[in-house]
């Protein structure tokens, strides 16, 4: 009997696995530490669950996805599949009976963030836990070299200290060679052991569009497209700008940045999820775990940092297999802007230095104070008092990080809390039917909650009640006017630990990993990316995946530069060179076309790139002469 195909079939409906599925599924089964390279949305999550179900004890799953970890664990239950979470939204109570029921083998699956490994409290639990095996998702953000790397994963090591049997699972979307290489050593794989789903998407075209503005070249790919579509760009002002500007052009749009409160973002994302938007205009915060496969149109308004972040992004379109687009919109200011970004991202040390110290001074933290201290900090307030731009200071902060000094978390949501001041009588007496609705779902949940103040989840109370995250906020904010209830509501807190004393700016101290190091890799990355973007020879699917380590990779036939070789005869490279020879011959006055200097250039090469610059009004045809078009 096929226990894993069994297993996919009961769970899931599936008759057979995908791609490489099966392949890593078997290797994890058999106790092997093994490294999964898939592309979005093709099916990582299949690759753990499976196998998990199939053995004794729990799959611990670590991912940086808060989300991501609420939307499987809610998938799995919803399946008969007992899951939990553990993340930063949870009170002290709730996360103590998670890990107890954990001890008592109550769940299949646990999922956690990887900061909480490094609490000595969670590995003593975990000591106790029968674990089948790890799964650490996300898995490139354990190494240095990487686009998006994260100190917290290097704890990853301290799980199989305390677990030295169990194996890990590790996936990506995203790997170069070096990364994949990187992540085997940092998570002390026994062996290499790799498996490789070609990245490939034979569904999907990549493009460049060059436009005399961003905004009409967006406005020509809307109108070419019909269908879902994510914008990308990089500024969450220009976020909701360009939204209000779609809107103004008659389409549904709204959009989506890690500013937002929780229920502001849950409400898009579903919304635009149920088709109520065609346009979701988003920064690089929305998209980990959004699966919406009707995708047929992704733009990048902006230059991404990476091929990695770009690429992964692009992934979100066609992810049912249609035929679907990602684009690329430059307007002539992209490149140079991009460079800019090395200093934005990468400061000089001076400049850390000097924000490590005014920081110290806005929290109140006296040279050799400061260990393990928690501090809420007022960003906004800072960067007026101090003034830093606050990009700028992100950046040092997160240098800061990295290099051990502090943990910056950026606008970290705190958990609401609620009391019943009336009795029960009072209450229900006071209620209508949306509001006894929300309080009944309140009791079914949490218990001692006339005595105190209990931590409540409102995204949970909205998936009891069916009611949207705003009347559920605007119904307790009424019952706490009339003085039914206390209920302080979940804020945006930007918090930074110190894990260390203050120290000497003198005496900070960035080793080349830190600093260095990832300077030079986040500038190799985004020299690929200008290359991918400039240009006009090589099929850009063909340069992607050699981008990633697939040498073998064939032309896709349906990018750009694939298209005009296919339709034309010619590449986008040959045309340039044409019509720059064109243009130099026309700047002292029209010429006749056939006195025109063709040397080298194929008849009909020249034909059609007179006919297109023709019709991009660029040439004006006067019987036998042509020249260049007036610039009024």
């Amino acid at each position: 009997m096929d226990t894993y195909l069994s297993i996919l079939k009961q769970y899931w409906g599936y008759d057979d696995f995908r791609g490489i599925q099966r392949d890593i599924i078997e290797s994890i089964g058999k106790g092997k530490d093994t490294l999964g390279l898939m592309p979005t949305g093709g099916g990582k999550s299949i690759t753990f669950q499976v196998p998990a179900l199939a053995r004794p004890g729990m799959c611990l799953v670590i991912t940086p996805l808060i989300a991501l970890m609420k939307d499987q664990v809610e998938a799995l239950n919803s399946r008969g599949i007992k899951a939990a979470c553990i993340h930063s939204g949870l009170s002290h109570e709730q996360t103590l009976v998670i890990l107890e029921n954990s001890v008592f083998n109550a769940y299949k699956f646990l999922y956690i963030s990887p900061e909480r490994l490094g609490s000595e409290f969670f590995l003593r639990k975990l000591g106790h836990m029968k674990v089948s095996f790890i799964t650490v998702d996300e898995a490139h953000c354990i190494c240095q070299w990487g686009y998006d790397f994260r100190p917290s994963y290097l704890q990853i090591a301290n799980v199989r200290k305390v677990k030295p049997d169990c194996p890990i699972l590790a996936l990506t979307a995203t790997a170069t060679p070096e990364v994949t290489r990187d992540i085997q050593k940092n998570l002390n794989f026994k062996e290499e052991n790799v498996f490789r789903m070609s990245f490939f998407r034979p569904n999907l075209a990549y493009k460049v569009l060059h436009a005399d503005a961003t905004i009409l070249g967006l406005l020509q790919l809307l109108e070419e497209y019909s269908g879902s579509c994510i914008v990308y760009t990089r500024n969450r002002q220009r976020c909701g700008d360009l939204a209000k500007q779609l809107i103004e052009y008659g389409y549904t749009a709204t959009y989506y940045h890690a500013g937002l409160k929780a229920g502001e973002k849950d409400e898009r994302q579903n919304a635009w999820l149920r088709g109520n938007y065609r346009i979701m205009v988003a920064t690089n915060a929305f998209g980990m775990g959004i699966d919406k496969p009707d995708v047929r149109l992704v733009v990048h308004v902006d230059l991404p940092d990476s091929i990695e972040e770009y690429f992964q992004e692009a992934g979100r379109a066609g992810r049912d297999g249609k035929p679907a687009s990602s684009v690329i919109v430059m307007d002539g200011k992209e490149l140079e802007l991009s460079k800019r970004r090395v200093k934005q991202h990468f400061p000089d040390l001076e400049y850390v230095r000097k924000a490590y110290e005014d920081v110290c001074c806005f929290l109140q933290l006296a040279v050799g104070d400061g260990m393990n201290v928690t501090r809420e900090f007022n960003m906004e307030r800072f960067c007026v008092t101090f003034h830093y731009h606050p990009l700028m200071l992100t950046s040092a902060l997160d240098i800061l990080d990295k290099a051990g000094y502090i943990e910056y978390r950026d606008a970290e949501e705190g958990t609401s809390r609620l009391r019943i001041d009336a009795t029960r009588n009072q209450l229900f007496n006071a209620l209508d039917g949306q509001g006894e609705q929300i309080i009944l779902a309140m009791l079914r949940r949490y218990g001692g909650i006339f005595v105190d103040f209990v931590y409540i989840d409102e995204d949970m109370i909205s998936r009891d009640t069916g009611l949207t995250m705003d009347i559920i906020y605007q119904d307790l904010k009424e019952l706490a006017r009339r003085g039914l209830v206390s209920y302080i509501p979940r804020k945006h807190i930007p918090l930074i630990t110190f894990r260390q004393r203050r120290v000497l700016t003198e005496e900070l101290e960035f080793p080349y990993g830190v600093y260095a190091m990832r300077k030079e890799a986040y500038v190799y990355r985004l020299n690929a990316l200008q290359a991918y973007c400039v240009n006009t020879e090589e099929c850009r699917s063909r340069l992607l995946l050699q981008y990633f380590g697939e040498t073998k990779a064939h032309r896709c036939g349906i990018c750009d530069v694939c298209e005009l070789e296919d339709t034309t005869g010619i590449t986008e490279a040959e045309f340039l060179q044409i019509r720059e020879r064109i243009i130099s011959q026309l700047q002292n006055g029209p010429i006749k076309a056939s006195e025109l200097d063709i040397k080298g250039i194929r008849p009909h090469s020249l034909t059609w790139a007179l006919d297109y610059m023709r019709a991009k009004e660029e040439l004006v045809a006067d019987g036998p002469f042509v020249r260049l078009a007036s610039k009024d």
